[in-house]
């Protein structure tokens, strides 16, 4: 074998050490896709009808999505059958409803928008539970970074035909006589290491409208809410076959300027020179 093809074979070898622990080390370990929710409304409500001698769960969701399969629903309304005397009932009306999630790029994120929505209970038919302009709820969970949950109200707020002043953080009561009470709280936003959730806006109901022919309608709406859960890492492994050298498991590399490839750089670091003699005897030998 000519010369230089000696040196070309040492150099590959070489690389070939080093490139697995290499490689190893900057690629992450597979781990947790991570997951987000997004929807725009919820509602859980118990309807009794007829003096209470028929009840009817309401339970109903806008725009629900969730993730790793990302996802995106734009529909403005919800429409329930036999609530109100077997005609659809239209729960929810909205000039824009948009919730979305996804899960990317080590990026968990989830989204809720809601504007100029209507939301209506029945035995209420000409008066609003609650009007909103806008309405907004984010959560973002990035690996390496603390998750974040956002939360917002923008415009005004009507309660049964009332308007009221919301306090961010707090709970409002408003009571209407004849009519029944809602209780709202408005941008709960919660997060832990891995995890983020907001809600824009939840609402308590107790509804009793007089001479309605509904006698009860009580639980809970709520309005744009989103969490995440941040995908998972795990720590790389060494290359099969290739035994860690050097101190003890665990030492600290980083005071001596070292890292987890250097036993394997050093190997190669140690192969030329052998490759650089062997060449060197031999075209001696040719001579």
């Amino acid at each position: 074998m000519p010369v230089r093809g000696l040196v070309t074979v040492a150099t590959a070898t070489a690389l070939a050490a080093a490139g697995p622990a290499a490689l190893a080390h900057a690629t992450p370990g597979p781990g947790g896709e991570g997951r987000a929710t997004a929807v725009v409304l919820r509602t859980g409500l118990d309807v009794s009808l007829l003096n209470k001698t028929v009840n009817v769960p309401l339970t109903a969701s806008l725009n629900d999505v969730r993730a790793p399969r990302s996802a995106e629903k734009t529909a403005l309304t919800v429409r329930l059958d036999g609530v109100d005397g077997g005609k659809p009932f239209s729960v929810l009306s909205a000039d824009a409803a948009r919730s979305k999630a996804t899960v990317e790029n080590g990026t968990a994120r989830g989204s809720a928008r809601l504007a100029h929505a209507k939301v209506h209970v029945p035995g209420l038919p000409l008066l609003s539970l609650i009007e909103v302009e806008q309405v907004t709820a984010t959560a973002t969970c990035e690996a390496g970074k603390a998750p974040v949950a956002e939360s917002n109200l923008l415009g005004a707020v009507t309660v049964l035909g009332k308007r009221v002043t919301l306090t961010p953080g707090g709970t409002t009561n408003v009571r209407i006589p004849g009519v029944g009470e809602v209780r709202l709280d408005l941008s709960h936003r919660e997060t832990t290491s891995r995890t983020a959730a907001a809600t824009a806006l939840e609402l308590a109901v107790s509804v009793n409208p007089l001479k309605l022919n509904v006698a009860e309608v009580q639980g809970t709406v709520t309005l744009a809410q989103a969490t995440c859960e941040t995908p998972r890492t795990t720590a790389p492994s060494p290359a099969p076959g290739i035994e860690p050298q050097g101190g003890p498991a665990g030492a600290d590399l980083a005071e001596t300027g070292g890292s987890a490839t250097t036993p394997y750089l050093a190997a190669g670091a140690v192969a030329l020179p052998a490759a650089g003699a062997a060449v060197a005897a031999r075209a001696r030998r040719r001579g």
